[in-house]
């Protein structure tokens, strides 16, 4: 295998509920490779949303390891968390999670500038006509259809170069047809920048674009299969 990018050993989330401690992920260990494009998949309550949160540090395990380029991010301080997740990682959400008061530009520009990146306005102007959006970067997100929207979250998340890019349902909201454009940018995106992909869906469709499929089931790992 690869050198891992990221590794989550002996994981467990648990949480309290009604008296009782609800276990939501169950002594998860997994690698994932530099370059890899891994699809998280499973049912509803199944721990895949669960999982990419601990991944990116937007949350902490109750038992276990995560570590990202050889970081223990689950040790870190909510301040150290922010700078890692603002240099090594790229979010893509089902809800695009976008400005609302920012145009299409200045959203894909406000995390690179935050970074300090030389370069940051040819840098967005260039993601943007990488997603088909050339055009429109001065319209603000409610000008935007859904579509339009997930490709500037879509450039927004490929900014600064991520080493990993996590995506929790990208397509959930979208038509079928609209869907497959997002998915053929984020793989092109994804394959021109060599950035490692976790992808959580519930479509075996969107699944099969993956490098690797690993399956949850009941927070655990049922299934974890390598694309031949």
């Amino acid at each position: 295998m690869r050198t891992p990018l990221l590794e989550l050993r002996g994981v467990s989330k648990e949480l309290p509920s009604g008296g009782r401690t609800l276990r939501i992920l169950d002594a998860i260990d997994l690698s994932i490779a530099a370059g890899e494009f891994a699809a998280i998949l499973g049912p509803s309550g199944s721990g895949k949303s669960t999982l990419l949160g601990l991944m990116a540090g937007l949350d902490r395990p109750t038992r276990g390891e995560v570590l990202l380029e050889g970081e223990a991010i689950h040790r870190m301080t909510e301040d150290e968390l922010a700078l890692l997740r603002r240099r090594k990682v790229g979010f893509v959400f089902q809800s695009y999670q976008l400005l609302s008061n920012l145009t299409a530009r200045e959203n894909v520009l406000l995390p690179l500038e935050l970074t300090g990146q030389a370069g940051a306005g040819a840098r967005a102007t260039e993601l943007l006509a990488a997603v088909g959006l050339g055009e429109r970067g001065h319209h603000y997100p409610s000008q935007l259809s859904g579509g339009e929207q997930q490709r500037v979250a879509l450039a927004r998340a490929f900014g600064t170069r991520p080493p990993l890019l996590l995506a929790d349902e990208p397509t959930g909201n979208l038509d079928s047809a609209t869907g497959a454009s997002i998915l053929d940018a984020l793989v092109r995106l994804r394959s021109e920048s060599g950035t490692t992909l976790v992808l959580v869906t519930h479509d075996p469709a969107v699944a099969a674009l993956a490098d690797r499929r690993v399956h949850l089931r009941d927070g655990r790992i049922e299934r974890d299969e390598t694309a031949s």
